[in-house]
């Protein structure tokens, strides 16, 4: 019998994903008090997942239409929902669409999305190779993902150890430096993991820089509506960078504002500068991205899946529906943030060491509490509270029947390790 070419030093153990270790660790857990703050899903006041009201909607719409199928979308996806996903981030009277500027993709949700675009830089913009500079701290794959397509990662400062706050001098000072035609990755809104954004002057003042210096933003859009409960509020970033007529690149994700986690939905934008005198130079432009990202999402998944795009686009499409969305999208906003501030409450009110308003000013899904690894541990081993190492907490696994008990673990452990 013939041995397996697959030894050990051929096939290496691969580490395990930090998050979804921690998941298992979780699942594995037998105390009744467990609490789980780890990975970004919304949950319910009884910790269930929700089903946005409007999703179960387009749902039965969609059951309803006997024109419905299982046929293969388009390589670059379903055109209703793309055409929608492009109004939703760039806004309707965008002049980027109004000037056909913008090559739109349907991607396996924001993670392909990011995949899609770091490969379609890597692959075209290779002479020389261009350095994607990512912010200190960012979403954990974000690195993995941008160095399996080939590209060279740096660092820019983003959250301040000292201040617990954006390290805004530091972050434009590394971002005036970077080499042009470097990809600048942004968090557009509800940054993950610190829960902490520029407010709009400061974003006009990374606009400016990376427009005077020649450098290529990637703005990755995953709670855009959900952060703050307001679509046009969430997405300011990306248009202010679009009035700015430069190259740019977005992915977009609908996992969290649509709650679609399960149905990979999500969309690659990439918008070419408006400098060309001739509309012919720009539509040239677009149509050779359009080849250059078609041929790379065939190679890779042929085409995208249909039935949550079909629902996306339901929603997008029925103004009914897109106005209830909005409600829904103000219930998930809101809940975040009251949970925000009764936890900031109980820590108060326990007197706990530390600076727990900062839990309030922050937004979106995730806080960012500045727990060390050892305060970490211990919330999991003694207390079965799980967060990830780094000390972020999903803000939506807590609830009014847990948060006081997270507090009660939080005060415990700053108290006793420090």
């Amino acid at each position: 019998m013939k041995s397996t070419i697959f030894t050990e030093d051929v096939v290496p153990q691969a580490p395990d994903d930090p998050h979804y270790g921690l998941r298992a660790a979780f699942r594995a857990d037998t105390s009744d008090q467990k609490v789980d703050l780890i990975i970004g899903v919304y949950r319910d006041d009884d910790g269930k997942p929700w089903n946005l009201p409007v999703v179960k909607k387009a749902e039965a719409a969609f059951q309803r239409d006997a024109t419905r199928n299982h046929e293969y979308l388009p390589i670059t996806g379903l055109p209703s929902f793309t055409l929608a996903a492009q109004k939703l981030i760039l806004g309707t009277d965008s002049p980027a669409i109004k000037e056909n500027r913008v090559c739109t993709v349907q991607t396996i949700s924001g993670t392909g999305a990011v995949h899609l675009g770091g490969l379609f830089m890597a692959r075209n913009l290779s002479h020389p190779p261009p350095k994607l500079y990512l912010p200190t701290p960012t979403w954990a794959n974000h690195n993995g993902i941008f160095t399996n397509v080939g590209l060279t990662v740096d660092w820019y400062p983003y959250y301040s150890l000292e201040t617990k706050l954006l390290d805004f001098d530091r972050m434009i000072s590394t971002v005036r430096q970077a080499p042009p035609h470097s990809i600048i990755l942004l968090h557009a809104c509800a940054h993950n993991p610190t829960g902490i954004d520029p407010t709009e002057d400061q974003w006009k003042e990374i606009a400016q820089v990376i427009y005077e210096t020649n450098l290529i933003p990637f703005f990755d859009c995953a709670y855009q509506g959900f952060a703050s409960g307001s679509i046009s509020k969430d997405n300011f970033a990306i248009r202010h960078f679009i009035e700015l007529g430069i190259d740019m690149l977005i992915a977009q994700s609908f996992s969290k504002n649509l709650g679609l986690y399960g149905q990979r939905v999500g969309c690659l934008h990439i918008v070419v500068a408006s400098g060309q005198e001739d509309g012919t130079a720009t539509s040239d432009a677009i149509k050779r991205i359009s080849s250059q990202v078609s041929a790379l999402q065939r190679a890779e998944i042929s085409n995208p899946p249909i039935y949550g795009a079909q629902l996306a686009s339901i929603v997008l499409n029925t103004p009914a529906l897109f106005e209830e969305w909005q409600l829904d999208l103000r219930t998930m906003a809101d809940r975040i943030l009251q949970m925000r501030q009764r936890l900031m409450r109980d820590l108060d009110a326990l007197g706990t060491p530390g600076q727990w308003d900062r839990l309030v000013s922050q937004i979106g899904m995730f806080a960012y509490t500045s727990l060390t690894v050892a305060q970490v541990r211990e919330l999991r081993g003694t207390w079965h509270v799980y967060l990830t190492e780094d000390g972020r907490i999903s803000v939506a696994g807590l609830n009014t029947r847990n948060v006081t008990y997270c507090a009660q673990a939080i005060d415990d452990v700053v108290r006793r390790i420090g």
